[in-house]
């Protein structure tokens, strides 16, 4: 492990250990019909398990399932955000027993029967918008993901958003919000904090958290970086056109994170990310999965 990588709590999940220096991968399946990636392509149940298994196949360690999109955008009620969820992750357990499932919400009804069915970790973009689902995850076992927001509210663009040290704010409220969710029962080694990019932030303040990712990585909890194909990176690059443009700059942005010692990536684009990580660990270790040239 390089010596720049601080030492930190063990990350556990579903019989899986990521410790600091190891790097697992999160994949993201959207089962919104107005997703700003995929727009709408995993809403079919089919289409979507068969995007679950390439995203193993292409070395996945978990997937994050989500029936709201993230931005703003017509109101999904919980009822309906269960039936997009709920189903689904009871067949993927079904069929990949050893996966670490994620459930991107806010609603603790909705992680509350996402966990029941086999959710391991409940991934909250939205800063403990509901004060119950800290409390839902730790009384099912499950892994929690803090997420910085400037205390805005789900599916909300900042508008003109101002911070003194944006960096020193997001450390502060991350370090509060995860002593609040361990007092709530969540499991110390399964705990995260996530900067948010884009989240209750401008291009600037994203630039800031994610440029300086040691700060939250010095906390000692482990981080998730939730940057791939976001807006901050398309304005960082002057990028008008679409979100594939992205690809570039967040496999970038995702090397250096990484090398800092990032404990999971969440990303749409799986195959790119994991020879990322792979090249990462090369790197640190010295060791090639394949080593062929001038050897005989």
């Amino acid at each position: 492990m390089p010596h720049h990588v601080p030492n930190g709590r063990d990350l556990r999940l579903r019989g899986r250990t990521f410790a600091p220096g190891e790097t697992g991968l999160l994949a993201i399946i959207n089962r919104t019909p107005d997703s700003f990636y995929d727009a709408g392509r995993y809403l079919d149940d089919e289409i979507a398990l068969q995007a679950v298994a390439r995203a193993v196949a292409d070395g996945a360690d978990a997937v994050d399932i989500g029936g709201v999109k993230a931005g703003p955008g017509p109101e999904v009620s919980a009822a309906e955000e269960l039936h997009r969820v709920v189903s689904f992750i009871a067949a993927i357990r079904a069929t990949h027993p050893d996966l670490v499932i994620s459930i991107d919400t806010w609603r603790a009804s909705v992680a509350d029967a996402a966990c029941d069915v086999g959710a391991d970790l409940v991934n909250d973009a939205w800063a403990g918008h509901d004060p119950e689902l800290s409390a839902v995850a730790g009384a099912h076992g499950a892994g929690y993901v803090c997420a910085h927001t400037g205390g805005h509210p789900p599916r909300t663009d900042p508008h003109r958003v101002r911070y003194d040290d944006v960096v020193a704010a997001t450390v502060a409220d991350l370090s509060r919000q995860a002593d609040a969710a361990l007092a709530a029962g969540v499991r110390p080694d399964g705990l995260l904090i996530d900067a948010a990019q884009d989240f209750g932030k401008n291009t600037y303040h994203s630039l800031q958290v994610t440029g300086q990712v040691s700060a939250l990585i010095e906390t000692g909890w482990p981080v998730l970086l939730a940057v791939s194909n976001k807006k901050f990176i398309a304005e960082t690059l002057g990028l008008d056109g679409p979100k594939s443009d992205r690809i570039t700059g967040t496999m970038a942005t995702t090397a250096v994170a990484v090398w800092e010692g990032v404990r999971m990536v969440r990303a749409h684009d799986v195959a790119q990310t994991r020879q990322v990580l792979d090249m990462v660990a090369g790197l640190r270790s010295g060791i090639p999965l394949l080593a062929r040239r001038a050897l005989a």
